[in-house]
């Protein structure tokens, strides 16, 4: 398709917007996400699985027959049905969907709404993890399976460095998006203009930096996220010594004199951060705002800190009062430096 998707009609619909499934990509025993935990940390995707398959249609990527059949048998033995699970002969490097996975832009035309896919480039966060190749593919990929249309930006982006407020708002952070390790010599004022041009968007909130233990330089998906198209939720560090302390009051300041694509304020709503969780020596980004929407729920990390996990679940569930707000055990996935947004890519229903 010739064209921006905004000159085509198309934008990046917010994650609320109705899902006919949610896109995964099964890790590898030999990746690098889990090293030496991988069975341990599957039992957390199967979680997360059990979850989503009550809600909507789970698309598995798999690189091949032989694992195909291991997840099938993985998870029946964990008396997850399998009837909403569709799995894909998709290799992957990694496992991180919300970052290597298709943009799905949506446009209606005569009444009829259309799908169609972005494929931003992809390298690894910044070239931190070869090889990247097999990632890179993902999207395009995915629309030859869907028989979906393909733009090409030509740029590195990340899913999880961008948050949508449904209305023409995107929020990011400089942290990331400016980093010379993604698109080296682009401007800021170029960024916001792919983010315009192809995400359909029309004002750009700009934070700093993401949280300590996040390797992808500060995606917003650790930092801050949109509720709904006025109230944006934010986690904050009671624990004036955590480094995180810091960087969450100076985002919590920005959101304060941030505006929506009309001028007006955003309502912000603050959650806890759990206690600091480390892995082999090295801190992870463990925070409650890598939630999820699915159909009627919305999927909150969990960390095994019972008083905290339970209030941010409480102070979701109150601004979120027609959703399911549950909780998903990401002990172990967060070993990988990521949650259950970071995991998940969601297709939206046409």
């Amino acid at each position: 398709m010739t064209g921006t998707p905004a000159q085509n009609g198309f934008s990046f619909p917010p994650e609320w917007h109705p899902h006919k499934a949610t896109w995964i990509s099964w890790p590898r025993p030999e990746g690098i996400s889990f090293p030496g935990r991988y069975h341990e940390a599957i039992e957390d995707i199967a979680g997360l699985i059990r979850v989503l398959v009550q809600r909507e249609e789970v698309h598995l990527n798999v690189p091949n027959d032989n694992c195909e059949r291991i997840v099938r048998d993985f998870l029946r033995a964990r008396r997850i049905p399998l009837r909403r699970v569709f799995f894909h002969h998709i290799p992957t490097n990694e496992a991180w969907a919300r970052d290597h996975g298709p943009a799905f832009v949506l446009r209606t035309r005569r009444g009829r709404t259309e799908a169609a896919i972005v494929d931003w480039g992809f390298n690894a966060w910044g070239g931190k993890y070869p090889p990247w190749d097999a990632d890179d593919n993902v999207p395009t990929r995915i629309a030859e399976e869907l028989t979906l249309p393909v733009f090409y930006p030509r740029i590195v982006m990340e899913g999880g460095a961008v948050d949508f407020n449904g209305e023409g708002t995107v929020m990011t952070t400089t942290s990331c998006l400016l980093n010379r390790n993604r698109n080296r010599g682009v401007s800021k004022a170029r960024i916001e203009r792919y983010l315009k041009d192809f995400y359909g968007q029309r004002h750009v909130i700009w934070l700093g930096e993401g949280i300590e233990g996040d390797d992808t330089d500060g995606h917003i998906d650790d930092l801050a996220r949109f509720l709904d198209a006025r109230t944006i939720a934010i986690a904050l560090e009671s624990n004036r010594r955590d480094p995180n302390h810091a960087i969450l009051q100076k985002a919590r300041r920005a959101l304060d004199q941030a505006r929506d694509q009309d001028g007006q304020p955003f309502h912000i709503v603050e959650l806890p951060m759990p206690r600091p969780m480390a892995y082999d020596g090295q801190r992870v980004p463990a925070t409650y705002v890598n939630f999820y929407f699915a159909n009627r729920a919305l999927l909150v990390p969990t960390f095994g800190q019972r008083d905290r996990d339970r209030r941010a679940r409480s102070i979701l569930q109150r601004h979120l009062p027609d959703r399911d707000v549950i909780g998903v055990d990401c002990r172990k996935l967060i070993w990988g430096l990521g949650a259950v947004h970071c995991f998940t890519q969601q297709q939206p229903r046409v």
